[in-house]
């Protein structure tokens, strides 16, 4: 085992090394670009037995991604954003296939309007694909999560593509310290791909096609979908479990911090998570008694077990990085369905939206969501969703459309004419 300073994407790419991948299809877009870069060094030097090419688009990635796993290879990509979502198209048909492969998002905001920070509307737009979904923290996770997903989505009752998804430029391009295991470690953890009964061979030819299908047997195959999903909650556990004793580190469905005696608890996913961690532990020397829960795994839902670590609180506050038009956060309504009905549920379940775009969340809003969370559960109500914004952010917008309103009466009104003329 190795230490070294990567960055998000340099794990990624280490991730994939060390699972010995065979076949690299690539489209480049910022911020995930280094993930192929680096993987396209290392094959080029001989320091990596695999195949990398560059395709026309998103969209043909992941169908070659797809199909090279249909013969048995072990296939790895990365997208961001709007690359995502050009492949939509194909991230439900080869889900669909039963295509176990890795693919990394490096999450970016989506247009319009256009900008390059992080927030998560890219990657949970995939959440009903059939795409599994991992969400890291540190660049550690990143890595670790590369292996775990591989294996995860190769196992014989869940054989279905697995996203491990990492906030763009927040933790794409930090820098922290990461252990690097022996690649006959990782071996020993991960072994070969082993592909499903229909396996593409030129010596032993075989014909497969998607069929045109009426609603009953399109339904058997959905549900088999759905059950695959569900066995992989059971699967990732033990998957995780034999991680940790290999490696040492837990990778489990949640990560908990200081919350068996927490009566409020803040609940994000993602790179958020490590401010989340330093603000509870500044509220805990100050004498309150906040925890923080983090999913690590997003498909499949971890629930049940999101119920057992938020049983008996006085109080949650969900931050997401999401904004569903029309609804708001989709962590705080996949909380809400998971607490629903049970007698132990908190007593108030607060949703925050904020850190779109790559805005940062600072410590005291965090600060003032656990009081607004308090607040509301000591008096009994609901609080409304709120986006995290602050009054010199909104006046700073306000003199921007000043300045575009001006702008825009000197170019389309015309001068007045003069008197006499």
């Amino acid at each position: 085992m190795t230490r070294r300073l990567l960055t998000g994407n340099g794990a990624a790419a280490w991730g994939a090394r060390l699972a010995d991948v065979d076949y690299v299809p690539a489209f480049p877009i910022t911020p995930q670009t280094e993930i192929i870069e680096t993987l396209e060094a290392w094959i080029a030097a001989g320091e990596l037995d695999a195949r990398l090419v560059t395709l026309e688009s998103e969209h043909s990635m992941l169908t070659a991604a797809g199909a090279a796993a249909a013969t048995g290879a072990r296939a790895f990509t990365a997208t961001s954003s709007q690359g995502l979502l050009y492949a939509m198209e194909m991230l439900y048909a080869v889900a669909g296939w039963r295509a176990p492969f890795v693919l990394v998002n490096v999450s970016r905001g989506i247009a319009a309007p256009v900008t390059l920070g992080s927030d998560h509307d890219d990657v949970l737009a995939a959440r009903d694909t059939g795409f599994l979904q991992i969400h890291c923290a540190t660049c550690q996770e990143v890595l670790d999560a590369v292996l775990v997903a591989a294996r995860l989505g190769e196992h014989p009752r869940v054989r279905l593509p697995v996203i491990v998804n990492l906030d763009g430029f927040t933790l794409s391009f930090t820098r922290e310290p990461v252990e690097i295991p022996d690649a006959g470690e990782v071996a020993g953890f991960l072994p070969a791909f082993e592909p499903g009964p229909v396996q593409f061979r030129a010596s032993r030819p075989v014909s497969q096609a998607v069929a045109v299908l009426g609603g009953g047997p399109y339904s058997y195959f959905r549900y088999e979908m759905q059950r695959a999903a569900e066995s992989a909650l059971e699967a990732h556990a033990g998957i995780a479990e034999d991680f940790a004793a290999r490696f040492g580190r837990d990778l489990g469905a949640l990560e908990t911090h200081r919350n068996e005696d927490a009566e409020l608890v803040l609940v994000t996913i993602g790179a958020a998570a490590t401010s989340a961690r330093a603000a509870v532990d500044r509220l805990r020397e100050a004498g309150r008694r906040v925890g923080l829960v983090r999913p690590r795994l997003v498909r499949p839902w971890p629930g049940a077990a999101l119920a057992e670590a938020l049983a008996g609180k006085r109080g949650v506050a969900v931050l997401d990085q999401n904004l569903s038009i029309g609804r708001g956060g989709e962590l705080h309504a996949a909380m809400a369905a998971s607490l629903y009905g049970r007698q132990d549920a908190p007593r108030v379940l607060a949703s925050f939206v904020g850190g779109l775009g790559g805005r940062d969340v600072a410590p005291e809003e965090l600060d003032a969501m656990l009081d607004e969370t308090e607040s509301a559960a000591r008096e009994g109500r609901v609080p409304p969703t709120r986006l995290l914004y602050t009054a010199e952010e909104l006046r700073e917008v306000r003199k921007l459309q000043g300045i575009a309103v001006a702008e825009r009466h000197e170019t389309t009104v015309p001068p007045r004419p003069e008197a006499g003329s």
